[in-house]
Order: C-alpha cells, then structure tokens, then sequence
C-alpha cells in the first residue's frame, strides 16, 4: 500500500499564521528533518498541527509547501486534518512562483469557456491568462501583465463572471506573492464551476492533478 504524502503551508520564515494559527516550525535543515513540535490535544480548526492532503491543496496555497509526518491522534474533515504532533520532513522545492503563477493561468483558462460561450468576442480574459504565463516565463514585466489583468477584471466586473475574475487573478502580477493569486484564481475557477455541486467537486479534483504536475509528484 502506498504510504499518503501529507502536506503543511507556512509563511516563509516557517511560521503558521498564513491560514490562521500560531507559533513558528522547527524547520529542517539540508538532510535532517525538523524537530517534533510539541504535542497538543487536536481540536479540528481551533488546537494542533493541521495538515492537508494532496487532493486538498488547493484551497490552502501559501507561500512555502513542506510534506510533513505526523503521529498520535489524529482528526479528519473534509478540507483539511489535524493530528497530535507533527514535524516537518523537507520543503518542496517545486512549489516556487513560477509554478504557482502557471498554476493560476491553467485555473482560468480551464473555465474560460464558461465566459466565452457567452462573451464569443470579448479575448480580454484569454490575453490576460497568457499575460500571466508570459510573466511567468519571464517574458513581460509586471506592468504589462497588470494591464492585462485590468482588461479582464473590467470584463468581469461587466459580466459579473468568475471566470473571468480568474483570468484577472491569474495575470495580477503587482506584488512577489504568487501564492496570493494562485489561491484567489483556484478559488475563482472552482467558483466559475460551482452552477453544480458536482462540477465544483470536480473542478477541485482536476486543479489537485494540475498541482500534482507541477509538484512533479507521481
């Protein structure tokens, strides 16, 4: 049986507060894996080391990824799971912002057509997706992707689309967190196909292997 990869988002300097919490991980260092942090009774959103799965990533994007072990008891919801004790293992290196900016253009662009089948002439949103990927690439500087990313938002704000917004999100390039923009364009796109519970379920699902590509997990 294949052991489940479990994962940890912190701020840069190792500390939790990106999605709520406190305190700072004992970080690892070249080969060695991070000490064990302190046990705490787990309480789901409120006490312990919460974690989250592959498949559950993309709604928590932030700026550092590490794969963590975790031990003793441990309690599971829908979204995320908390255990007694954790520690860190080692960072991932490919979450990095070119990933997470060429994450958010394939967000957008896999709803584009929500907005396209009902905007057939409006390409702002599509310059836009391919602004950010340019940024990305290193191709343009901030300041055009910015002004694509104005065009989109204007159409959205028109249109009132999620779709839309996500192309917006995906090439808004004004600031280093990429992070930032990932997560607003995967909650976007999961927004943009949420007409049913089931596409929004399945959108999730399909951003998760976008996630596992770049993260070059099997």
């Amino acid at each position: 049986m294949t052991k489940m990869t479990y994962y940890k988002v912190l701020a840069a300097d190792g500390c939790s507060p990106v999605h709520g919490g406190t305190g700072k991980w004992f970080l690892p260092k070249g080969k060695l894996v991070g000490k064990w942090m302190p046990a705490i009774k787990p309480v789901l959103c409120q006490q312990g080391y919460h974690f989250v799965t592959l498949d559950q990533l993309p709604r928590w994007v932030g700026p550092t990824l590490y794969e963590i072990e975790v031990r003793g008891e441990v309690l599971t919801a829908e979204d995320k799971s908390v255990a007694e004790q954790a520690r860190l293992i080692k960072r991932v290196d490919t979450w990095n912002e070119k990933n997470l900016r060429l994450f958010a253009a394939d967000c957008a662009e896999h709803v584009l057509g929500i907005y396209e089948k009902q905007y057939p002439n409006d390409e702002h949103p599509r310059k836009s997706i391919q602004a950010a990927r340019d940024f990305a690439n290193g191709l343009i500087d901030a300041a055009a992707a910015n002004a694509a990313s104005a065009s989109a938002y204007a159409a959205s704000a028109y249109a009132a689309s999620a779709a839309a917004y996500a192309a917006s999100a995906a090439a808004n390039a004004a600031s280093a967190s990429a992070y930032a923009y990932a997560a607003s364009t995967a909650a976007y796109a999961a927004s943009a196909s949420a007409y049913a519970a089931s596409a929004s379920a399945y959108e999730t699902q399909w951003q998760a292997n976008r996630l596992k590509y770049y993260l070059e997990v099997e």
